[in-house]
């Protein structure tokens, strides 16, 4: 496979720049670099130029002796070598070797535009290639790509396809079918200008590049609906039933980096460079990046800096850092359900990480700590739902279980035997009733009612189901109970009806998955659907006035044809003759 040529500090650097000035303190630097996971700051002084680096080694000593209040400049390191963005890898590499710092400063015209440290050049030998050869798209969607990327291009962004759709496309390849309704596309908005330290604000704003480009989008198709998320720095573009490209979805982001404020929560987002965008991602299958801009081969160059094309010939997920598990525990959910979907394995140290996480109790104190903990609610709720509406549910539950992952929605909460059963049997009725009953629903409330009713009730909440939801698993034992108690007296199919008709759909769901044998089933695939021959119009046409009397005609027609007496319109015509006087 031919490589490009050899990539150079802008290739490389992290950008935008985070710095520190030299008048602050100990405390604020030590507080900056825990927040990002720094080894070292740059410190700029007041008219923006470089004046030195301060390191976590040195900072440490600093702080072991009591001088929090000190000054950076009393600490940081001056004798520094510096770069610029066109310095190769090799020249780079061998600068660091040299360097007691760890940290390379990128400058551009005196002014600071990125930082490369040792894990950069590390990186730099996983440098984009060209990529495999790869499906065709479809000539409307490719199009469509090739315009972004142009329009891209013109402000001097880089455009990257990232995430599923690459994965997809490169599975694709081994014969399995492709379907891209859903893309990821990252703007790379820092490579215009360096995102230096001095532009940073400008570039940390919401209304970044992801958002600008989606804009532009529209502007180009006005048919397509837009909706922007500033928070997070993302747009979504989507089209619905298209002429040109039927549905389609397409989520537009600046590149990105997450810093989690405590585990489950949700994340802080700053713009930074593609690198760190596919670092923050859950999997190395998942990290994988097309470049479709720039190109200086005649096709895409693929960015795979962790070895997803590795993972993806072995058939295994893989996380791509330890504490992974620890700042989203959604991605246990997403892991097992890639595995699943795509007769995968979990990687053994995956594994392992997982299994950490779900006994090292930190969901449950987060929750104990924090109102809101969105990775254990809001975030959860939308992992499970995709894989309870999948036709692979079971196997993902029971990996789930295996794993000990089950905590994650109630530490109570098991799989047994029996509860994969009545999810069996939940689904069936689900699918046979006439009433409308969310899947995915029901079966998460078939899973609910195996805890204690307050633990039920609390999972509810958590996961802000409707206050319906939560209504029938509080009162389910007392509706379980009128049922089971009133069937027995129900001598004739009618009679069942009448009863089970004054409950909800739901309800009588839950309580049928429960019991060996009950004519509920029967109730609500078959005898709910029967209808009287006749109606109030037929009433009318021979003659009856409306009125009360209609409600307790079409009630006992309903009745004998439920228990056989009548099967036809003559028959019924007969019966209502025979019991009503004209």
């Amino acid at each position: 496979m031919e490589f490009l040529p050899q990539p150079t500090a802008q290739d490389l650097m992290s950008a935008p720049v985070r710095s520190i000035s030299p008048d602050s303190t100990l405390a604020e630097a030590d507080l900056l670099l825990r927040r990002y996971g720094h080894s070292g700051l740059p410190v700029l002084d007041a008219a923006e130029r470089l004046a030195g680096v301060i390191g976590r080694r040195d900072l440490e000593v600093g702080l072991r002796h009591g001088l929090a209040e000190a000054r950076v400049k009393d600490y940081m390191a001056t004798d520094l070598q510096t770069a610029s963005p066109g310095t190769p890898l090799a020249e780079l590499e061998a600068m660091l070797l040299r360097s007691s710092v760890g940290r390379l400063p990128i400058l551009k015209a005196a002014r600071l535009v990125g930082i490369v440290t040792r894990s950069d050049v590390l990186r730099g030998h996983a440098r984009p290639q060209p990529a495999p050869d790869l499906p065709d798209l479809p000539p409307a969607l490719a199009d469509l790509l090739q315009q972004i990327a142009a329009e891209a291009s013109a402000r001097g962004w880089n455009l990257y396809l990232v995430g599923g759709a690459v994965r997809d496309l490169l599975l694709a390849r081994a014969g399995r079918p492709l379907l891209l309704k859903d893309l990821d596309l990252v703007v790379d908005g820092c490579v215009a200008d360096g995102c230096g330290a001095a532009g940073a604000a400008e570039h940390l704003g919401l209304e970044a590049a992801g958002v600008e480009l989606a804009r532009i989008v529209q502007r180009l198709h006005p048919t397509v609906q837009l909706q922007i998320h500033g928070r997070f720095q993302t747009a979504a573009l989507s089209w619905r039933q298209d002429p040109e490209f039927g549905t389609l979805g397409i989520d537009l982001a600046t590149a990105r980096t997450e810093i989690y404020p405590y585990p489950a929560a949700n994340p802080e987002v700053e713009a930074s460079s593609i690198w760190r965008d596919l670092y923050r991602r859950d999997f190395t299958i998942n990290a994988l990046a097309l470049r479709l801009t720039g190109k200086r081969t005649g096709q895409p160059e693929l960015i795979d800096a962790f070895g997803g094309l590795s993972d993806l010939a072995a058939g295994q997920i893989r996380v791509l850092h330890a504490n992974s598990f620890i700042e989203d525990p959604t991605r246990i959910y997403r892991a097992v359900r890639f595995a699943v979907r795509l007769d995968f394995e979990l990687a053994p140290r995956t594994a392992d990480y997982v299994r950490t996480a779900v006994n090292s109790g930190l969901y449950a104190q987060v929750q104990a700590e924090h109102a809101k903990v969105p990775a254990l609610q809001t975030r959860l709720i939308q992992e499970l739902r995709q894989s309870l509406e999948a036709n692979y549910w079971q196997p993902v539950l029971q990996k789930l279980a295996a794993l000990g992952a089950l905590c994650c929605i109630h530490p109570e909460l098991e799989l047994t035997a029996e509860t994969v059963a009545a999810l069996r049997q939940a689904i069936r009725l689900q699918a046979s009733t006439q009433q409308v009953v969310k899947r995915w629903l029901m079966m998460l409330e078939v899973l609910l009612i195996s805890l204690r009713p307050e633990a039920r009730v609390s999972v509810a909440e958590k996961f802000q189901l409707s206050a319906e939801v939560i209504q029938r698993l509080q009162t389910f034992e007392a509706k379980q109970a009128e049922i089971l108690a009133a069937l027995p007296t129900c001598e004739r199919p009618s009679q069942t009806a009448t009863l089970l008709r004054g409950y909800e759909t739901a309800t009588l769901i839950l309580v049928a998955v429960g019991l060996p044998s009950s004519p509920i089933p029967q109730y609500l695939t078959d005898w709910s659907r029967v209808k009287a021959p006749l109606d109030g119009s037929d009433l009318k046409a021979m003659g009856y006035a409306s009125g009360r009397q209609f409600r307790q005609i079409l009630d006992e027609l309903l009745a004998a044809t439920l228990d056989g007496e009548i099967s036809d319109r003559a028959a019924a015509e007969r019966f209502v003759r025979q019991r009503y006087l004209l």
